[in-house]
C-alpha cells in the first residue's frame, strides 16, 4: 500500500491546458473521487499516475518515489477501465492470471491467487467462461478480480460501472466500498457522476475545465461548498441560485434582495455578511430546503415566499415541484404528502439556517 501525491501537476496537449498546477495528497488506505463534467482532466489525471500519458510540468509520487519517468508495468498500481478491457479469446481464469503470468510468478501461487479472489467475488462458477458470455456486472467483477490478484499498492478505476443498468450500478457501488474496507488498499477512482462520489468517496476532489475547485469530504462540500461551481454539481436536484441578488439592511435586520423577494438572514451571520452590505451577491439554496408549509421540519429557520407551480413530479418518496416567479424558475423537494397542483400559488418556507451566499464576481462562497 502507498500514499499518492500530485505536485503541481500540468498536462498540455499543444496550446490546451488539460490539467492546470494540480496539488492533492492522497493517505495510504485511502478512497478518492475525482469528478467533474466531460473534459474536466478527471481521467488524464488518473491516466498521468497510471503511466499512459505523460507529465508536461509537476511530479507524481507514489509513496515516497517520483514516478514521472517510471514505465506503468514498475509502478505497482492496477487500473480497472471503463470497458474492462477483458481479453475475449481468454477465459476469465485467464484474463486474472495474466498480470502474474507476466511477472512469472509461479504457477501455483497463481492458481492459489485467482481461486481465493474469485471466490470472494462470487465469480468462481465463470472461471471457465470467456467475456463474451457474462453479463455486463460479471465482466465488471472480473476487470476488478484481475486488479485485485496483483495485490498493487494503488487501485485505480476509471468510471467501471457507467456501463452497467442503474440496478446493476447500485449493487456495484456497494461491492466496490466494501471492497476497499477488506482490503484497506489506495483507491483512486474516477466519475462524472455525483451520486456515485457522495456514496463512495472518503473524500471527492472537484474538478472543472482542468482546475481543482474543492477536495473534501462528501458532508463538507455539500454544506460548505467554496464556490458556485462546486455548489452547483455536488446535489440533485442541482442548489437554486438567485443572481444579481443584493444584501441590504432595514431597520437593524439584514436582507438578501433577489429583486423577486427579500428573505431574512440569520442573525448568527451578520457580521460575516456586513462587509458585503450594498454589493451584489449570489443567493443560494438546495431544494431539499425548500418546504411546503404544512410538512416544514421543526427547528427551521423559516422565510416564506410565494411562488406559482409550474410542474409538479410525484416520485413516492418525493415530490419535486418547479416554481415560477417574476419569470424565474426554482426547485423544490416537498414531502410526498404535500398537496399541490400545477397553476396554483402558494407559499414555500425557506430554511435560511441552511442558505448560501457567493460574491457575484468571483463566484467563491462568502466566508
Amino acid at each position: 500500500m502507498a500514499s499518492v501525491t500530485y505536485r503541481n501537476v500540468t498536462k498540455r496537449w499543444g496550446d490546451v491546458e488539460a490539467v492546470k498546477n494540480l496539488n492533492i495528497e492522497i493517505p495510504d488506505g485511502e478512497f478518492l473521487v475525482f469528478v467533474g463534467p466531460s473534459g474536466c482532466g478527471k481521467s488524464t489525471s488518473l491516466r498521468m499516475l497510471a503511466g499512459l500519458e505523460e507529465v508536461t510540468e509537476g511530479e507524481i509520487l507514489i509513496g515516497d518515489r517520483v514516478v514521472n519517468n517510471v514505465a506503468p508495468k514498475d509502478r505497482d498500481i492496477a487500473m480497472v477501465f471503463q470497458s474492462y478491457a477483458l481479453y475475449p479469446h481468454m477465459t476469465v481464469y485467464d484474463n486474472m492470471a495474466f498480470g502474474l503470468r507476466l511477472r512469472r510468478t509461479p504457477k501455483h501461487i497463481i492458481d492459489e491467487r485467482v481461486r481465493e479472489v474469485a471466490a470472494s467475488l462470487g465469480i468462481e462458477q465463470l472461471l471457465d467462461r470467456r467475456p463474451r458470455q457474462l453479463s455486463g456486472g460479471q465482466r465488471q467483477r472480473v476487470a476488478v478480480g484481475r486488479a485485485i490478484v496483483r495485490e498493487p499498492q494503488v487501485f485505480l478505476l476509471d468510471e467501471p460501472l457507467s456501463n452497467l443498468d442503474a440496478k446493476l450500478r447500485v449493487e456495484a457501488r456497494t461491492f466496490i466500498s466494501k471492497l476497499h474496507q477488506r482490503l484497506g488498499t489506495t483507491f483512486i477512482y474516477v466519475t462524472h457522476d455525483q451520486v456515485e462520489a457522495m456514496t463512495m468517496g472518503q473524500r471527492i476532489a472537484v474538478l472543472n475545465a482542468g482546475r481543482l475547485m474543492q477536495i473534501d469530504t462528501p458532508t463538507n462540500l455539500y454544506d460548505h461548498p467554496a464556490n458556485i461551481f462546486v455548489a452547483g454539481f455536488i446535489g440533485s436536484p442541482s442548489m437554486n441560485f438567485f443572481d444579481n441578488s443584493v444584501l441590504i439592511e432595514k431597520e437593524g435586520k439584514m436582507y438578501v434582495d433577489t429583486g423577486l423577494f427579500q428573505v431574512e438572514v440569520p442573525k448568527e451571520r451578520y457580521e460575516k455578511y456586513r462587509p458585503h452590505l450594498g454589493k451584489k451577491v449570489v443567493f443560494g439554496i438546495r431544494p431539499e430546503n425548500l418546504h411546503h408549509p404544512d410538512y416544514t421540519p421543526p427547528g427551521v429557520t423559516a422565510a416564506i415566499v410565494q411562488a406559482n407551480v409550474d410542474v409538479v413530479e410525484e416520485m413516492g418518496h418525493e415530490k419535486i415541484v418547479y416554481l415560477e416567479e417574476g419569470g424565474k424558475t426554482f426547485l423544490s423537494r416537498m414531502d410526498p404528502r404535500a398537496r399541490v397542483h400545477v397553476g396554483e400559488r402558494i407559499g414555500v418556507v425557506l430554511n435560511m439556517a441552511v442558505m448560501h451566499l457567493f460574491d457575484a464576481e468571483t463566484e467563491q462562497a462568502l466566508q
